[in-house]
């Protein structure tokens, strides 16, 4: 069972941090296109820069994505998972 600490959204990440996607919260739109940038339930990131505001840098499936901070605050993830 998932500790619910470990649950934060890809916003609270800190810069080196890596994680795994568990789910998305919002809508169809939202979903899609995440998946569509390779964002799916499952996959490790690494948050490569997170300032605190502004946009984020993740690493994922070995690309750079710049996301909004919006975005990312609806991608839950696990800390740690998997290491």
């Amino acid at each position: 069972m998932l500790e619910k600490k470990h649950r934060i959204s890809m916003a609270e990440m800190t810069a080196g941090e890596n994680a795994t996607i568990l789910l998305f919260q919002g809508g169809r739109t939202v979903s899609n296109r995440l998946a569509s940038l390779g964002f799916t339930p499952g996959v490790r990131v690494n948050m490569t820069q997170n300032y605190g505001r502004g946009p984020l840098i993740v690493t994922v499936r070995g690309t750079r994505v710049a996301l909004g901070r919006g975005e990312a605050a609806k991608i839950i993830v696990e800390r740690g998972a998997n290491e």
